[in-house]
Order: structure tokens, then sequence, then C-alpha cells
């Protein structure tokens, strides 16, 4: 992870899901393929589902595998209160949700702990004492954010520099449909030393070709819970990228799903993609892309039609 001795597999696993479309019975089975296939990062925050995914992962922990064999990483800061979403990254929103995720965890630790957005109603020094707390407690082993540009997890780190707590990690959408995070991002990773763990690196699913002669009944885009969440990428630009990444997965006898997955976990400063599943079958060909080489010419017809 970056710099830093934390060591994480090349894939994390998304719960953002679990216990909403995602039962735990299906959790169930996602967790243990995932670390049959030797998965570590297990990535949640405490507003998903409302504190379910959480609970889920505590209960799963507790009963199919070892707490040690997992790098469990949640976020803060975000919660939903009568429907709305809430953003509040003040040290006392921060340190009560971490207390509230690690019952739920039912672990006195967690391996990394996320501010899960930037904000500008609480001072970044405040939010920071936060991360800072919660290594010098043990409640946390490493600390990062999430959802920062380039310069605010720069000086997010110079700050936690002078207490000696290093920022490890920046959790950014990243994929083929979504490059905002160049070239900044990319670039301060690099020259300052924390990792990226792009979230939706499958365009929010447009990207394994689901879409591309309508909208699936049980997609994502026709869910009710996530109305908004694809529509964004459903347009020409996405398809131009969609098709392309057809042609590139038939001449390599693979999915595109893995073909959009080995792309963005090659870029500069990427640790591990976060991918969510609908199913077992789903998570499957995540996984599968873990033994996938693009060729350079390939690298570089996706990098042209998706600039």
């Amino acid at each position: 992870m970056g710099n830093s001795g934390l060591t994480v597999s090349r894939l994390g696993l998304g719960t953002m899901t679990w216990g909403r479309t995602t039962d735990e019975d299906a959790a169930r089975e996602q967790l243990r393929t995932f670390v049959d296939a030797g998965g570590t990062l297990v990535d949640t925050a405490h507003g998903y589902s409302d504190g379910a995914s959480e609970e889920i992962i505590g209960r799963l922990v507790e009963d199919e595998v070892d707490r040690d064999d997992l790098v469990i990483c949640t976020k803060s800061g975000i919660s939903r209160r009568s429907g709305h979403r809430v953003v509040d990254t003040s040290r006392h929103s921060l340190l009560s949700q971490l207390d509230t995720s690690l019952e739920r965890l039912g672990t006195d630790h967690v391996d990394l702990w996320l501010v899960h957005t930037w904000s500008d109603e609480a001072p970044l020094t405040e939010t920071l004492s936060a991360l800072e707390w919660a290594v010098g407690t043990g409640r946390a082993r490493y600390v990062g954010v999430s959802n920062f540009s380039g310069w605010q997890a720069a000086r997010a780190l110079s700050l936690l520099e002078q207490a000696r707590v290093p920022l490890v990690a920046n959790e950014v959408e990243y994929s083929l449909v979504n490059r905002s995070a160049e070239p900044d991002l990319l670039a301060a990773s690099q020259a300052l030393g924390f990792g990226l763990l792009p979230w939706s690196p499958l365009g929010r699913g447009v990207l394994t070709g689901k879409y591309r002669h309508g909208v699936p009944a049980d997609s994502r885009a026709a869910s009710r819970d996530f109305p908004r969440f694809t529509a964004r990428y459903l347009d020409d630009r996405s398809t131009g990228i969609v098709e392309a990444l057809a042609i590139a997965a038939k001449g390599l006898e693979v999915t595109p799903a893995e073909v959009a997955l080995a792309w963005v976990r090659d870029r500069p400063g990427v640790v591990a993609p976060v991918v969510g599943a609908r199913t077992t079958a789903q998570l499957r060909t995540s996984l599968a892309s873990e033994s996938l080489e693009l060729p350079e010419e390939l690298v570089a017809a996706l990098d042209e039609v998706s600039a």
C-alpha cells in the first residue's frame, strides 16, 4: 500500500450492497470464494446499507474466516439520516462512527481506516486529528482518505507527517469511463507514496458489457436502490469504450470485465481495484483478471478510446 509496510491482495472485495441487494448467504459465498482465491482486502464503510454491511462482515469473520487472514478497511464521514445523505467529518462524528464500526465488525481494530470524503464544513486539521488518535489508540493500524483530489490528499499527507502518522491510501473512483483521477492524483500518489484504491473499476457495471443491448431487469441501472448510480455512464462515449473492450476481450478470449480490471489494475500508483459483485459468478470473473496481462498495444488503444 504505497510506501507503507501494509500488504494487500491485488483486488479488493467491495461490500457496498451487502445487507441490501446482497443477502448474508450470498455474502458468505462471495467472501469464501474471495479468500480461497488469495484475496485479503475487504472494503466497507460505516454508511453502507445503514450498517448492515459491517454487521455481516462481523458475523462472517466470526464464523467463516480467520480475522488475521483479512485486511479490513472501513470508512467514516458519510451516513444517512431520515433517508438523506449526511457528510460530517468532524472529530466527534468520525470517532463516534469508528467506535460503532468496530462494534459491528466484532474487532478491536481495523487494518485501514479512511475519511470517506472531503468536506469544507470541518477544518482539515480537526478531521486528521481523528486519524492520528485512532492510530495512537490502536483502533486503526493504518489510515488514509477517500474521494480526495490530488492537492487535498497532498495537504492531508503533509499535515499527518507532522504527527508521524503516514497517509497510506486514497480510495477514488477510477475506470476506463472515469479517468478524472488523472493526471494530478496519479502523480501525487507516486511522488508522495500513498496507494490508490479504485472504486467502481468496472464503471458502475457498464464496462462488463451488460448494457450493450439495453438495461437488464436485475441490473443496478434498473434498481430502486441505485436509480442514478449507473445512468451517468450510459452515453455515446461509454458505448465506444465498451465496444472497444468487447473487441479486445474477444481477441484475448476473456471477458470485457477482465480486460477493464487489468487496465486499471496496472495504472501507475494503483494498489488494488475494489470490485463489488451481485453474484459469486460475477466475482469469479473479476478474480480471473489477476492472471491477465494486457499487450502494450492494446493498453495504448484503450488509453486512446477512453481519453
